[in-house]
């Protein structure tokens, strides 16, 4: 599986030196495919409830105005596995139906990239029996996104996406890179998890005192990525939690295209 690879590599990422800047070429670029879209997103695990088909659990969803029915369902999708074994636990500790027991207790956890939802999002988006998806974020890293908003003087009562943290320079400056652990390559980290974030930010403060913590939400992500024409969008990448990263350390290191997934190692 691909996606093994670039989780691998992903894990690459974490510990990596820290750049001044970005060494851009002045080649022109054009806005992200889709696919190039997906393989970015790829690098981060989300987790679904399914059962022993692989088949997500999933809920009708609410009838539409005059009581008609939409015909599509919802799943949730975690970002976290601990939370959605949790949830699987709690159904587990208290369904009383004889009748779902069987269900119930053949639900599993199964880890799927990021961009696996949004290929399956754009190809249904126009069909009415689609399956619609429920992100379900980390309880602590969406508080931390609004107490960041709110220091920033925003007045902000819920984050109804999914955060994603990035470092920057200065308000009115650029995103800090990081070098892979090879140093052949340089990134701009997106963070899912506001405590990588804050390492980050950590080793820039010194140099930089005005650096700070910028909280976007993965749809404008997506749509930064699909709408503009600047090169440093190639070199963005998504870094999942420590979580799922830990997660990703332990499956299997040869794919089954026979592709090896040993991340690089950090450099010190």
């Amino acid at each position: 599986m691909k996606a093994l690879v670039r989780w691998g590599a992903t894990l690459g990422l974490i510990g990596s030196t820290l750049l001044g800047t970005v060494v851009i070429g002045n080649v022109p670029v054009l806005a992200l495919s889709e696919q190039q879209i997906k393989e970015k997103l790829d690098s981060v695990p989300v987790y679904l409830i399914t059962n022993e088909k692989g088949l997500p659990l999933s809920r009708p969803l609410p009838e539409g105005q005059n009581g008609q029915k939409t015909g599509g369902s919802v799943t949730g999708v975690y970002l976290s596995r601990q939370e959605a074994q949790a949830f699987i636990n709690q159904l587990q500790s208290t369904n009383k139906d004889p009748k779902l027991a069987d269900i119930v207790k053949s639900l599993q956890v199964t880890a799927v990239p990021l961009g696996v939802i949004y290929q399956q999002l754009q190809q249904t988006k126009n069909q009415p029996n689609r399956l619609v998806f429920a992100f379900k974020p980390v309880d602590q890293d969406v508080k931390g996104a609004m107490d960041l908003l709110r220091q920033g003087g925003q007045k902000v009562e819920q984050f109804r996406s999914v955060p994603i943290f990035a470092v920057r320079f200065a308000p009115d400056q650029g995103y800090v890179p990081i070098q892979s652990g090879n140093g052949k390559e340089q990134f701009v980290p997106l963070f899912v998890s506001k405590q990588d974030a804050i390492g980050l930010l950590n080793q820039v403060k010194p140099k930089f005192p005005k650096a700070d913590i910028q909280v976007i939400d993965i749809d404008g992500v997506i749509k930064t990525l699909k709408e503009k024409n600047e090169p440093w969008l190639n070199q963005v990448v998504l870094v999942p939690s420590q979580e799922s990263r830990a997660y990703i350390q332990t499956l299997p290191k040869n794919s089954a295209t026979g592709n090896n997934a040993q991340p690089a190692k950090p450099k010190r």
